[in-house]
């Protein structure tokens, strides 16, 4: 019979996204042995996203370790596919050791270090860095078994166009980034839409002449830290920003869907068949994000008059809060004609594969900045788990430096330790 085959190197980084791409540069600067695992291609994760996804954050913002964007359109906006090529030119500007079509099957503690098991041989190492990523499957509640099967159901992690949907009306449930977006393409392919809305963070595409994106950069709140939140366990459950990515800077929110014909609803709470209830709560939600982005958009005037940089910019502008709509408390999807929903409810992550006492009770792994209980394991790429950007491309690599240094202190301990 034939062994398995074992290999061995200091730290194996399981995910070839953004995450595990400015990990492996950090690692290779510091001269740190060690092999990428990815279950699909370079920058998988981002081509299973719907056709006309786009990134929320300008192309000037587009930066990783050692790698940045380097076009003639600063202020654009990279399309699915961009962002794909650009992941895979930064594999390829250090060479990036990354085993394509290598799914870990297991991952395990041993002898000190740990063992990663695949379909195509086990790794043996002295670290293991998961950088599998915050958006890996689409949380969708359990009530949706309740919808009988006449109703099509699609996750944001299958959505790719309009036309995979059956004909008729569409159920959107959830208005943070993915639903506000989803729903405006649905409207604008001919749909009628309904949105069903929980907690969501408005913005305005931009302020002041300047897209949001550069005033939250501006102002710091991206790199704010999670140590200065006053629950970190809700930070990390901040919804995504309601936006677009728009090179003409138009916003999306609630009332822009409203206009262009969606009949907006309260947050889904529960399904019987064809009727679905929805909580009565519509209003305080709006109130709650309106108060957020205006607490927000004082920040950035403050911001601009503390550094003087007044004539530099527009004049400040008002804005105006999310009408109060004539939300139903609950509709009969088969008499409003809606034969398909879109669950753009957030997303969860699997660990299965995770053989170590790390996990929490929600299934999430415990850590600090990124460090495990568990010596030698490491984790990257998740929401606000250092700093509010850690899931952004530009801002796993600040995470990926830090982390990047705790592994090469851990090798130098260890070599040490053999000598």
């Amino acid at each position: 019979m034939r062994e398995p085959i074992v290999k061995k190197t200091n730290t194996v980084i399981i995910g070839a996204g953004q995450a595990g791409l400015a990990l492996s540069r950090c690692l290779f600067d510091r001269g740190v042995e060690h092999v990428i695992l990815e279950r699909g291609r370079v920058a998988q994760r981002w081509s299973e996203r719907w056709d006309s996804l786009r990134l929320l954050s300008p192309n000037w913002m587009t930066r990783l370790p050692g790698w940045s964007y380097r076009g003639d359109q600063p202020d654009g906006f990279m399309a699915r596919n961009d962002v794909v090529r650009f992941l895979s030119g930064y594999a390829a500007s250090f060479d990036a050791p990354v085993e394509e079509q290598t799914p870990v099957t297991r991952v395990a503690p041993l002898d000190g270090g740990w063992v990663v098991e695949t379909d195509r041989g086990s790794w043996r190492a002295d670290s293991v860095a998961v950088a599998t990523g915050h958006s890996q499957e689409t949380r969708v509640p359990k009530c949706a078994e309740g919808l009988p099967k006449e109703i099509a159901q699609v996750a944001t992690s299958a959505y790719r166009i309009p036309d995979q949907l059956p004909e008729g009306g569409v159920l959107v449930v959830g208005a943070s980034a993915s639903g506000v977006q989803l729903a405006d393409e649905l409207l604008g392919s001919g749909r009628d839409v309904t949105i069903a809305v929980g907690r969501h963070t408005r913005v305005p595409r931009s302020y002041r002449g300047r897209d949001i994106m550069y005033w939250l950069d501006r102002t710091g709140a991206l790199q704010r830290p999670l140590s200065d939140m006053p629950d970190a366990l809700d930070a990390k459950r901040e919804p995504s920003l309601q936006l677009v990515a728009d090179d003409f800077g138009r916003s999306l929110d609630l009332a822009r869907l409203a206009e262009q014909g969606a009949r907006i609803a309260g947050r889904l709470v529960a399904i019987d068949g064809t009727r679905v209830r929805f909580q009565s709560d519509l209003a305080q939600l709006t109130t709650a994000a309106d108060y957020q982005m205006g607490k927000l958009l004082a920040r950035i005037d403050r911001h601009i008059d503390a550094h003087g940089v007044t004539a530099q910019v527009g004049p400040a502008a008002g804005w105006s809060l999310t009408p109060r709509f004539e939300a139903a408390e609950e509709i009969d999807l088969e008499r409003k004609g809606i034969r398909s929903v879109v669950w753009a409810t957030g997303y969860r992550r699997d660990y299965s594969w995770l053989h170590a006492n790390v996990l929490d009770a929600r299934g999430e792994l415990w850590n600090s900045r990124g460090v495990t209980p568990a010596p030698g394991l490491y984790v990257l790429g998740l929401q606000f788990m250092i700093r509010r950007n850690s899931s952004f491309i530009d801002g796993v690599g600040r995470d990926a430096e830090e982390i990047a240094t705790a592994i090469a202190r851990r090798a130098r301990a260890r070599t040490r330790e053999a000598a």
